[in-house]
């Protein structure tokens, strides 16, 4: 088995950093044995097969085990090549590039994040025939051309895979044509995607090109800006607590259903059903502009050690959001009325309550990762809530 030693939990290689219109990524060559060892498939499956499992788990092809078998006969060839990239994606919490090295590693996961174990470091975006038919390999150093995105949504993962198999006429098309359909089909996923891109499109957010749509670094540390996977994240679970299976009945022709008495805190969910994206946005718009009124220095601070332009500040806030449109007397059953969008006075006279500085926002005041995240939260909640009690 072409795997690493159990008490291996990072590796370090060169790599370059390229920028395209899609955000950076970055290309390296990684030994087979180092690539093999932190890949997993993200295994596309179709209800019915194998228990029943949903329409998608992944965007990844099931295995061709007579594919597989005939790579792993041309490996052992005396003039094997693989000179096309495997493409795979990386979670940023795994990843760190400074100096022009990359550093892979496990993470312990934390109360909102799950563990990632070495082996679940890459996922395989386009390649995975390639990398199976390595595995067992006992031959010489097989270096694999590897491009690298980190925090890349679901929603780019397919539009990226779809986009290269179809222009190979070895890849099944109807399954190529059904992947990008999942990148343009609606779905909460992509409903949020969309959000996400307009807002750091628009020169009037708050995020005008805020987010780093594949995770660019901070010296070095990925997790240190505002990525579009964190922001996608954040807006989805106001949607739904199912995208998968909502995403399917959609497809399937169904009529999402919204049920006041369960769904209270999926704030969000009612204006996706009706279709009514731009309302989110809206309300997204206006929060976080009545944050960077209410915080100029801290919200412009982009700097090593800030706090509230980056992601755990984010995270606090779009928590709090919920309690926030409560206290303005709104409620996923009214928000559907376009003309009760809060505007960002609304969010203003609401934050005005607070006795946090600009000066607060920094790592000594709300120390990174989830604690102070949750700190930020509960000072928001202490402070706003206690100040509008009604």
């Amino acid at each position: 088995m072409l795997l690493y030693p159990d008490n291996i939990k990072s590796i370090e290689f060169p790599a370059i950093e390229i920028s395209q219109p899609i955000g950076s990524f970055f290309i390296a060559a990684i030994p087979a044995q180092q690539l093999y060892s932190i890949s997993y498939a993200d295994v596309r499956r179709i209800e019915g097969e194998e228990r029943g499992f949903e329409t998608y788990l992944g965007i990844q092809r099931p295995l061709s085990n007579k594919r597989v078998k005939e790579i792993k006969q041309y490996v052992e060839t005396i003039d094997a090549s693989f000179p096309t990239s495997i493409i795979i994606a990386i979670n940023g919490n795994c990843a760190k590039f400074l100096d022009g090295l990359m550093t892979l590693s496990s993470y312990e996961g934390d109360s909102d994040t799950s563990e990632i174990h070495f082996n679940q470091i890459a996922r395989i975006i386009d390649g995975q025939h390639r990398l199976a038919g390595l595995e067992g390999y006992s031959g010489a150093e097989f270096m694999i051309p590897v491009t690298i995105f980190i925090d890349m949504d679901v929603a780019d993962q397919a539009y990226v895979f779809s986009t290269v198999n179809l222009a190979q006429t070895k890849v099944n098309k109807s399954l190529a044509y059904d992947l990008f359909d999942y990148a343009t089909q609606r779905s909460p996923q992509k409903a949020a995607h969309n959000i996400v891109v307009a807002l750091n499109s628009d020169p009037e957010s708050p995020f005008f090109r805020r987010v780093k749509r594949l995770g660019s670094a901070t010296d070095g540390n990925f997790i240190e800006t505002l990525t579009q996977a964190a922001f996608v994240e954040n807006i989805l679970k106001y949607i739904t607590r199912n995208p998968l299976k909502d995403r399917d009945d959609l497809k399937r022709g169904k009529k999402l259903k919204f049920d006041p008495s369960k769904d209270h805190d999926l704030i969000f969910r009612e204006l996706f059903i009706e279709q009514k994206d731009f309302v989110i946005a809206e309300i997204i718009n206006n929060y976080f502009s009545s944050i960077r009124e209410r915080y100029p220095e801290a919200w412009n601070d982009i700097s090593r050690g800030a706090v509230l332009s980056k992601t755990n500040a984010f995270m606090a806030f779009m928590r709090f959001l919920p309690e926030a449109l409560e206290v303005l007397g709104l409620s996923s059953r009214n928000l559907i009325d376009v003309k009760l969008a809060p505007r960002i006075a609304e969010f203003s006279t609401l934050l005005s309550n607070l006795t946090l500085d600009d000066a607060d926002f920094t790592v000594e005041t709300f120390k990174p990762g989830s604690s102070g995240s949750a700190l930020l939260y509960r000072t928001l909640k202490d402070q706003v809530l206690r100040s509008n009690t009604r």
